[in-house]
């Protein structure tokens, strides 16, 4: 909802700020005061292109401010901080404040800032597109498309419709889905045989070999044991000669210890400090004899003949690299690559059964969807019989009786993901004409009453924050005025409502009245917006009845229509 507008240099308006707010806004003003500026400052607003023309004659750029009342956890929210910008929220309350700026310079440049950011032209045409609809003599029509016209069919048609057209949609994509898998299966049968021979080829030369995890690692210290096997046997045998002498030419380390030890004894009674000395030469003694015992064995160790090994473990660690090279780098990646090739190679082999598996199933998807769009086709045509019904009822009170309105559903032969009906709004403006396409043969004044009885009816069920119409009462007068009024206060009791008129009969059943005037003073005429109320209020419109705000009759006629209008209001 747009709780404020400001507007500075804008065509005739010098600076003015329009307080909207909730409800239905009605705003009035003489010919040529710059009424219709208002609804262009909007289009504005939401992105529309920028005319250099309406920047105010002298002015260097036009500046439109609006304040709005958005859901801070909705659509736009996030879509604002996505763009860098800021929802403020406002305490105690459960709306976010939105600000949104537009300027447009009068050599034609354009400046956006959403939530405190600056942003490009476009996000506020994507923001209008869930904030705002205006409907003028020239706009376009929310409604304008055929999906656009088809999803409000099916706002209207219930909630009961939507279920099944969920369900639908659910059997939709698992049908596309299955039927993509078989058409990449088919497409790309050749390339997935090529993939399942070299799969089967590998698999083959792996098992064929056989590698253990951490197997390269354990070969790699193997080999170089083997391939330094002599002087390992030369160090072992060194350092046992040197620990235990066999050969008794030189005293061994174990005798000297053991020597240490029994010089320190005898005198280790005289002296208490030495029997630590005394018990770590014994542990000595123990710990080399020990060392001895270990080289002794290893050496025993490599007196087998584990030369001849060498050979078959350089050939092993061959057929290991073999395989790094190609399915690795390391060993655990080829390990890991022949179990998952395993089951791979099961599914490429079993595509002939998948497809004819799929093919069955997508049959049988398919009939299921079509009952279902069927349904979906029924479905639409009651609610479309009820919607055009309901809306030509709306058009005959709007000074269009002869007027019908035509909800048109026509098959596709393809199934869509909303089934396969095209949907379009036709418009017979008379008896005798044919019905034609939304925008086509109907005035603009037609057009914007067309709109506004299809809004009043799709209302309850495909809200809009804020409805712009501008002449929404152009041509029409007296009763039909009226029942203009009354429907859009009727809309007003969902949506924020602004309306540009020149009735007095529309403008009485507003809840909110502002007028556009002229302020002659200076050489340029300027244009400034007030809020009516009381005696300003009543003045205004009987200006509107009249053409004189100060005649009596006037005054009096404008009293019986508001009282009029606040009772034909409740009724409703």
């Amino acid at each position: 909802m747009i709780e404020e507008l400001s507007i500075r240099d804008l065509g005739v308006i010098g600076e003015a700020v329009l307080p909207l707010g909730p409800g239905f806004t009605a705003v009035t003003g003489e010919t040529g005061a710059g009424k219709t500026m208002v609804v262009s400052a909007l289009g504005l607003l939401f992105g529309e292109r920028a005319d250099t023309g309406s920047v105010r004659s002298g002015a260097p750029h036009a500046w439109i401010e609006g304040r709005l009342l958005v859901d801070p956890e909705g659509r736009v929210s996030d879509r604002v901080r996505e763009a860098g910008g800021d929802v403020e929220r406002i305490d105690g309350d459960p709306a976010g404040e939105l600000i949104l700026s537009r300027s447009v310079s009068a050599e034609g440049r354009s400046r956006a800032v959403v939530g405190g950011r600056s942003a490009p032209i476009s996000l506020l045409n994507e923001l209008g597109g869930d904030l705002v609809v205006v409907h003028g003599q020239s706009d376009q029509l929310r409604l304008k498309s055929q999906q656009a016209q088809r999803a409000s069919l099916d706002s209207f048609a219930g909630p009961a419709f939507a279920e099944r057209l969920a369900a639908y949609r659910e059997l939709h994509r698992t049908w596309q889905a299955h039927a993509a898998e078989i058409e990449t299966l088919v497409t790309e049968r050749s390339a997935r045989l090529r993939e399942a021979e070299q799969l089967r080829t590998a698999v083959e030369e792996i098992q064929a070999i056989a590698p253990m995890a951490g197997e390269d690692e354990e070969l790699a210290e193997l080999a170089a044991r083997l391939t330094n096997l002599e002087d390992l046997r030369l160090a072992a045998a060194e350092a046992k000669e040197s620990i235990s002498s066999e050969t008794g030419d030189t005293p061994d380390t174990v005798v000297l210890i053991d020597t240490a030890r029994r010089a320190l004894e005898r005198v280790a009674h005289h002296d208490a400090a030495l029997a630590p000395v005394v018990e770590a030469l014994e542990n000595a003694s123990f710990l080399v004899s020990d060392i001895g015992a270990q080289l002794a064995s290893y050496s025993a160790s490599l007196d087998t003949d584990e030369a001849g090994r060498l050979d078959a473990v350089q050939e092993r660690r061959a057929d290991l690299t073999s395989l790094m090279r190609k399915y690795g780098p390391e060993l655990a990646d080829v390990i890991a690559y022949a179990e998952s090739a395993e089951p791979r190679l099961l599914e490429l082999d079993s595509d002939s059964d998948r497809i004819e598996e799929l093919t069955a199933l997508v049959d049988d998807e398919h009939a299921a969807l079509t009952v279902a769009a069927d349904g979906l086709t029924e479905l639409r045509s009651t609610a479309a019989g009820v919607l055009a019904e309901r809306v030509t009822a709306e058009l005959a009170a709007l000074a269009m009786p002869n007027a019908r309105f035509v909800v048109e559903i026509q098959p596709r032969d393809e199934l869509g993901t909303t089934g396969r009906d095209l949907v379009q709004f036709l418009l017979r403006p008379h008896e005798g004409s044919d019905p034609r396409p939304l925008g086509k043969g109907a005035s603009g004044g037609e057009l914007s009453r067309v709109m506004l009885a299809i809004e009043v009816v799709l209302a309850a069920a495909d809200p809009v924050p804020t409805f712009v119409f501008d002449e929404v009462d152009s041509g029409v007068g007296g009763a039909s005025a009226i029942e203009i009024g009354r429907r859009l206060a009727a809309l007003a009791q969902n949506s924020q409502v602004i309306v540009v008129t020149h009735l007095a009969q529309v403008a009485a059943f507003a809840s909110n009245h502002l007028r556009v005037e002229k302020d002659l003073d200076g050489p340029v005429t300027a244009s400034n917006v007030v809020q009516l109320s009381g005696d300003a209020r009543l003045a205004e419109m009987a200006r509107l009845l009249s053409g004189l705000p100060d005649s009596e009759s006037g005054l009096a006629h404008a009293a019986e229509l508001l009282a009029t209008a606040r009772s034909l209001a409740v009724s409703h």
